[in-house]
């Protein structure tokens, strides 16, 4: 018997015990009901081919959490041709008939608690699964998924999120790309455990989360397996893999945390400057920490993705990726502290439905802000500012509230530089003492969790003492260029009468031109 059940068999007996010795036999039936037929127990359900987001109603799924999930996979860059079996530890939270996983390679074979299992696709992702036995509420589920494909040629309304690179590949994307590399409940309200192996040939290096359990190990064929864990639950679409020709070099934080950096072989002369951007991760996130808390992960790093791949970069969970556009112009720590920054808001603090992505975007992006006051190249009111001043009451930049941007503008500019302005006018309106208390009163609150919009508004107007919701109802929610308050137009009237263009303005913006896409 499984846990939940036996507890509720267990207190059933109790309560028996006790009308039979309370009295006559017929005076405790009739007082509590026994000799009436028992009510028929419910019938397995399915669980729902959806988390219920908002804006990705069929994202994740319902009727169980994950744990874990182990994935175990061979990989062939030659043919971009992927083979794996994953393993997830779950609970089912309802009683089941049936199941659904997220994924869209060719699956070979499925087993719930080690018995064969019936499969069958529905819609565009959806691995609708009925085990050979009832699933109970509480239940401890082993399921394990067998399959192979090409995942650059597996396509979800004509797009991958594979990128297949000329050594190798990215498993890199963002709100989807577990479903081409492993199958999994694939929504940020259900974090799990990862542990990721992969077998390539030799001289081709893996690299993914967490931290390298053991070193490579030489397998027969010419071939050698990876292995990377991830002891810290992490959302879906922030477990990564980047395979190909890759000059790893680690180093111990300031923290005594492990830094693993990787830097593509294939960039060529981009190869410096990413190497001057992203081997200051631990500096910043050291920065960081002063700020938003103690680092929620157990390890640290980055990924210079090769020449010709991704054009964005992502806050892949301890080991940002970076795409090769950022590293053209010269070197560029802000994208490195706005990736770093979501290691907190946004990796450990997840979202519970991406309508709130504000609390991932408009935050790192104000840590952009923060970064360029202590490197003395423009201070967040300048960013406020110039920025402010850089967009006409008419533009449609305006039109985008960061609060709830819409399915289609998720990650539009609104929701990177108006979310920003939004967490400065906070901060205009509680105090800097205030200010810089709620950010990291929010990550300590939410550690590994999620949050929404009103848990933080909450939040800041519990440690301000400040009703805040006018503010939040205009920065966020509001369409139209907000009018300035008081504080903020006295905040303003300090400045010049036209706006400085901040020394780190050039920087910032071509980042957020690849960041915003």
């Amino acid at each position: 018997m499984r846990r939940v059940l036996a507890a509720a068999i267990a207190a059933l007996t109790v309560s028996t015990a006790g009308a039979v010795a309370a009295g006559a036999p017929g005076h405790a039936a009739a007082r509590s009901g026994w000799g009436r037929p028992a009510a028929a127990p419910a019938a397995p359900t399915p669980g729902s081919p959806g988390i219920g987001d908002s804006y990705f109603p069929d994202y994740g799924n319902g009727g169980y959490d994950v744990d874990h999930y182990d994935v175990r996979l061979r990989y062939e860059p030659a043919t971009d041709q992927l083979s794996g079996t994953t393993t997830i530890l779950a609970r089912a939270t309802q009683d089941l008939s049936r199941f659904n996983l997220d994924f869209v390679l060719g699956v070979q074979s499925v087993k719930v608690d080690n018995y064969p299992a019936t499969f069958a696709r529905e819609g565009a992702h959806e691995l609708v699964i009925t085990a050979p036995r009832p699933i109970v509420s509480g239940q401890s589920l082993t399921i394990v998924v067998q399959y192979a494909g090409v995942p650059s040629q597996t396509r979800v309304d004509g797009w991958t999120g594979w990128t297949k690179t000329a050594d190798g590949a990215l498993a890199v994307n963002e709100p989807e790309s577990a479903w081409w590399w492993y199958p999994s409940n694939d929504h940020p309200s259900d974090k799990a455990t990862w542990d990721v192996s992969v077998s390539v040939p030799t001289g081709v290096e893996v690299v993914s989360n967490g931290v390298q359990p053991r070193p490579p190990l030489a397998e027969p064929g010419n071939r050698t397996r990876w292995g990377w864990r991830s002891a810290t639950p992490g959302a879906t679409y922030l477990a990564f893999l980047a395979i190909g020709q890759y000059d790893i070099v680690t180093d111990t934080a300031p923290n005594g945390q492990p830094v693993v950096n990787a830097y593509s072989t294939t960039l060529g002369a981009l190869g410096p400057a990413a190497r001057a951007s992203i081997g200051r991760t631990a500096e910043i996130v050291d920065w960081e920490s002063g700020i938003f808390g103690p680092y929620p992960f157990e390890a640290q790093g980055g990924v210079a993705a090769p020449a010709n791949s991704i054009s964005f970069a992502l806050e892949t969970q301890t080991r940002s990726v970076y795409g090769p556009g950022f590293w053209r112009r010269g070197s560029n720590t802000y994208v490195v502290v706005h990736e770093n920054a979501h290691q907190w808001f946004g990796d450990s603090v997840s979202v519970a439905d991406w309508s709130q992505i504000w609390l991932n975007e408009g935050f790192a992006s104000y840590a952009e802000w923060l970064w360029s006051e202590e490197q003395g190249e423009g201070t967040a009111q300048e960013w406020f500012d110039f920025t402010y001043a850089s967009y006409p009451a008419d533009a449609e930049f305006w039109q985008v509230p960061p609060g709830d941007p819409g399915a289609n503008n998720v990650f539009d500019g609104a929701v990177y530089d108006r979310g920003a302005m939004a967490l400065h006018q906070l901060r205009l309106a509680v105090g800097d003492a205030a200010f810089f208390r709620i950010l990291p009163a929010w990550t300590a609150a939410h550690r590994h969790g999620n949050g929404t919009i009103e848990q933080f508004q909450a939040l800041a107007e519990q440690v301000s003492g400040k009703d805040l919701d006018a503010l939040f109802t205009t920065w966020l929610f509001t369409k139209g260029r907000p009018e300035l308050t008081q504080a903020a137009s006295a905040a303003r009237s300090a400045a010049p009468t036209a706006p400085v263009k901040p020394k780190s303005w050039a920087k910032i913006r071509e980042a957020h031109d690849l960041l915003a896409h």
